[in-house]
């Protein structure tokens, strides 16, 4: 795989931040705009996109050569994979049936303060009430599978990184 358009590196990191943000501006619409309470394999997701954009706007302001590319690739690749991982989690839950659906659990900030690290991460993992919830839809479509997508774009962005041949820096 190679970059073909011979779009500058720093470009196409820089894209991929402003997608990063942009995706955190809607979840921040939605939380405060359209009053949906995320719930926390949200939240988790969150995280991994924020560390998706970190990593990117690191490699845009990097402008770096080819393994340093590699890096910002291994990086992209790394935090989208497991940012796909929650999302995919949170896409098999709200399919479930509804018999099947996780009950309501308490909210990430009370696991944080009662429980431990790994414990409050089994119980992220599971899912609530609230997490099988399907509260938007665009094109058919719930948030978390949206956001799978993006993650996806993420892990394709990150294999450009990692195999284009350090061309042209500006």
């Amino acid at each position: 795989m190679t970059n073909n358009f011979k779009l500058p590196i720093r470009l196409l990191c820089l894209a991929g931040f402003l997608v990063s943000a942009g995706l955190m501006a809607a979840a921040v619409y939605f939380q405060y705009v359209q009053q949906l309470e995320p719930c926390p394999l949200c939240i988790v997701q969150r995280w991994f996109v924020i560390a998706v954009g970190l990593v990117l706007l690191t490699g845009a302001l990097h402008n770096p050569r080819a393994w340093g590319q590699r890096v910002y690739g291994v990086f992209t690749i790394l935090f989208a994979s497991l940012g796909a991982a929650v999302a995919a989690r949170h896409v098999w839950i709200q399919n479930l049936p509804p018999f099947q659906q996780p009950g309501c659990g308490a909210d990430l900030d009370t696991m944080l303060s009662s429980f431990p690290l790994l414990k409050t991460a089994a119980l992220v993992w599971a899912g609530t009430s609230d997490c099988a919830t399907v509260t938007w839809r665009f094109l058919g479509l719930s948030m978390p599978a949206w956001v799978l997508a993006f993650f996806v774009g993420f892990i394709v962005l990150g294999l450009v990184l990692i195999f284009s041949k350090g061309s042209s820096r500006t």
